[in-house]
């Protein structure tokens, strides 16, 4: 019996569209009671690279006030899937892991990665804050004060750095990084999967807390000129300017 669903991300960056598409797989895989556990993908080079900045761009050139109406309808749903879904999902991080991205991945419960990955928080470059449950995840993973430098001044980092601060467990080469999750996720399959279901809530206790200040954060944000302003200079290879106080 094959008890394990691969979910792969649509992208590199997240369209509207690419967002619905993994909001709605994940939750059919959730839903599915012949899934027993869950590998989450990318595609080439990318895991996820986070938001379609140009799709998002022109959100925000239509109606500030609604352009983060995504974190209701497609951010939090996801993570949300991924954190609380009653069977457990690895990731199999094939490439660049960036802002959402690496919320997604530190949402699910076990990580392969591959060893030319490469990671980044990226909203505070924008002027924003994180979503995604990354405010909470990260500082879980490597402790409070290296989540406060990445998330803070947003430099990237490697694969290698991911594993040795506590991001991932799993180091391996490119071609192995799917076979890898493949073969853990079978694993837990064959596990006892409701016992998994309860570590996972306990871990989630306080989820929709987080998720709700995440947001509240990015919507006050967003109507700001500074996340504007850089996001259009982003678009145009330029470096942004940050002017409020």
């Amino acid at each position: 019996m094959n008890a394990v669903a691969t979910v792969t991300v649509q992208g590199p960056s997240l369209t509207t569209a690419a967002k619905n598409a993994l909001r709605d797989e994940l939750a059919a895989a959730a839903a599915d009671s012949s899934v027993r556990a869950v590998v989450l993908t990318g595609t080439g080079k990318a895991f996820c690279v986070g938001q379609d900045l140009a799709e998002h761009a022109e959100a925000l050139r239509r109606d500030p006030a609604t352009a983060f109406a995504t974190i209701h309808e497609h951010y939090n749903p996801i993570v949300t899937l991924l954190a609380t879904m009653p069977k457990p999902v690895v990731a199999a991080i094939n490439g660049t892991c960036v802002g959402a991205g690496l919320g997604f991945a530190l949402a699910c419960d076990l990580r392969v990665i591959s060893a030319t990955a490469r990671f980044g928080t990226a909203f505070t470059g924008i002027g924003l804050a994180c979503d995604s449950g990354l405010s909470a995840f990260l500082a879980r993973a490597v402790g409070s004060a290296r989540a406060a430098e990445l998330l803070l001044l947003a430099e990237p980092f490697t694969a290698a750095q991911a594993v040795e601060w506590g991001i991932a467990g799993r180091l391996v080469d490119q071609d192995d990084v799917l076979p890898t999750a493949l073969a853990l996720a079978g694993r837990l399959a064959a596990g006892p999967t409701l016992a998994y279901a309860e570590v996972k809530r306990c871990s989630a206790a306080v989820w929709d807390q987080i998720l709700a200040a995440e947001a509240a954060a990015q919507t006050r944000l967003g109507t700001s000129e500074d996340h504007r302003n850089a996001v259009e200079a982003f678009l145009a290879k330029k470096k942004p300017a940050f002017h409020a106080r």
